[in-house]
């Protein structure tokens, strides 16, 4: 039930009635989770590989997926052409010699730029 976050965030740093029901847990007489799809979710399986990919490797993913959703909502791609970008920016840019807070901004950077360079690929 999305009620409780949007509420949330509408009335941040204050709070407001949401209109949902408490979660009661001892009433749930069976919760069942199935195997992600990852054909039907590509992204979700690229965050579980960074998850174990080299330090550096979540600050690639993060900054990549800014500049793939921006493009998203300004309507110069397609919701799934998401995926692709955060795929190629990933396959592109190597990340090793993450020491430093600056080490890991300048990565921010590259891999905005290499982003970018992903959606001209793409005709955007």
């Amino acid at each position: 039930d999305m009620r409780v976050p949007i509420a949330c965030g509408l009335a941040w740093p204050g709070r407001m009635a949401s209109g949902a029901q408490a979660l009661d847990f001892s009433r749930m007489a069976n919760m069942t989770f199935e195997v992600p799809d990852h054909a039907r979710f590509p992204c979700l399986k690229l965050a579980w590989e960074v998850l174990s990919a080299p330090l550096g490797t979540a600050a690639v993913m993060n900054a990549a997926n800014e500049v793939a959703v921006a493009a998203f909502l300004e309507n110069r791609i397609r919701f799934d052409q998401i995926h692709t970008v955060n795929r190629r920016t990933l396959d592109k840019l190597g990340v090793s010699g993450i020491h430093t807070m600056d080490d890991l901004l300048a990565l921010d950077v590259q891999a905005r730029s290499v982003s970018n360079a992903v959606l001209q690929q793409l005709g955007v």
